[in-house]
């Protein structure tokens, strides 16, 4: 089975070549780097051979930042270099932001998982100690990491009902897989037992680091937060194809009591923008599309996210929030969206009853009344319009709480990589 995958990577390497010329052509790869992903002369490599290199790799923005925390604790005596790589263009420009004045982190993208191309970047940039965040399943970076005998560790690992059934199907190369990782530290309890039974060793539940990853806004809002401080309005985030009319529905209930009401919806993929307006110019709502840099149209009925990086700005400054990817029975084995920056924002949480991915959070959240589950428009309404009759933001303990928890969940994980950094300097 691995020769096959080996071969058809192979095969299909030309067409990945064109389909990311095609997305540079669409503004979805960074122009600059993009050949990072695929061509060894492009590596860039530019390590310290005087200090160890950790290599953490995280696929998108959500996975990035649930390790800056731990990054920034495993840097505070400047013993390390760090390589974060990445896939998305929107974690290249958090790593810009955040972590810009830290010499020793480097960030590069991910490249394609092309055997030879994958023995030129591990030989290049020889780390130290290997971190796969999530779900990062790459046989061929596994296979040739093992091989050298470097220390690999799955980080936050996350295994849906679905990724382990498509396993089950293959459990000879999957216990081959998951047997390369040294050390598994589940993102869930659910997830540690699909991992146990997947024959990983050595599987430890911590939680869920994401709990520990720190909100920053990024002012990409300073034109509009006064405006927003004068509107009425609740945030649909995450939102999924089948959700808008749902959230559109919802809109036009508090309309009924609260006239002046505003709806701001972010898509899950802000591509989708002007399909959403297309359904709301049925209703004939006022629907703005707001880019980056533009202002608020007080006039608008429906405002459009088309940014990406820009949720907590808005839940800043929100006081009830309708996350996602939640209200569709088709994908209720891969459902849900993160909550944790809505929490931390000390929003009030709505979703649907479909959350598998990440279904002990919401437990959580659930049981210190910071998130309720709905079940249809006419209940997320009525919740909505009890919400905006008192539409001040409340803070209290059960923050803290969700807060108190991501630490000891960081403080935990450090000291687990602590340990198996230490292991592997007793070795050398």
């Amino acid at each position: 089975m691995t020769l096959i995958y080996r071969y058809l990577i192979n095969i299909l390497f030309p067409i990945i070549i064109i389909l990311i010329f095609v997305r540079v052509w669409f503004k979805k790869e960074d122009k600059d780097r993009f050949k990072e992903k695929i061509f060894i002369s492009s590596f860039n490599i530019t390590k310290n051979k005087d200090k160890k290199l950790i290599w953490f790799h995280a696929a998108s923005i959500g996975e990035l930042k649930s390790i800056i925390p731990l990054i920034k604790k495993l840097n505070t005596n400047n013993k390390f270099e760090f390589l974060i790589t990445s896939v998305t263009t929107s974690s290249a420009k958090l790593i810009a932001e955040q972590l810009s004045n830290e010499k020793n982190i480097i960030h590069r993208f991910f490249p394609i998982d092309k055997q030879n191309i994958i023995i030129k970047f591990l030989e290049g940039w020889s780390p130290d100690l290997i971190l796969f965040v999530d779900s990062e399943i790459w046989p061929n970076f596994l296979f040739e990491i093992k091989k050298r005998n470097i220390p690999l560790i799955l980080l936050n690992g996350r295994i849906t009902k679905k990724t382990f059934l498509r396993w089950r199907l293959i459990p000879n190369v999957a216990k081959k897989i998951f047997r390369t990782f040294d050390l598994c530290l589940a993102s869930s309890n659910k997830s540690k037992n699909y991992l146990e039974q997947l024959n990983a060793k050595k599987v430890k539940h911590i939680g869920n680091l994401k709990l520990s990853a720190e909100i920053k806004s990024t002012n990409k809002l300073t034109q509009n937060k006064n405006t927003l401080k004068n509107l009425r309005f609740w945030c649909a985030i995450s939102i999924h194809p089948g959700e808008d009319l749902f959230c559109i529905k919802t809109h036009l209930n508090i309309k009924k009591i609260h006239n002046n009401i505003v709806t701001i919806i972010i898509p899950r993929h802000i591509d989708r923008s002007h399909n959403i307006k297309l359904i709301c110019n049925k209703f004939n709502l006022k629907t703005q599309i707001l880019s980056d840099h533009e202002s608020i149209n007080p006039e608008s009925e429906i405002i459009i996210v088309n940014s990406y990086g820009v949720i907590s700005d808005y839940l800043e400054s929100c006081k009830s929030v309708f996350i996602g990817k939640s209200m569709l029975k088709k994908l209720k084995h891969v459902s849900g969206q993160d909550p944790i920056e809505a929490a931390k924002l000390s929003c009030k949480i709505y979703h649907g009853p479909f959350i598998s991915n990440f279904q002990e959070i919401y437990e959580l959240l659930n049981k210190l009344k910071i998130s309720k589950i709905i079940r249809n428009e006419m209940e997320l309404s009525d919740c909505l319009i009890k919400d905006l009759n008192n539409f001040n933001k409340t803070y209290d303990n059960k923050i803290s709480v969700v807060d108190n928890l991501g630490k000891k969940i960081l403080e935990e994980t450090y000291n687990e990589l602590s340990l198996s950094i230490k292991n592997e300097n007793s070795k050398t």
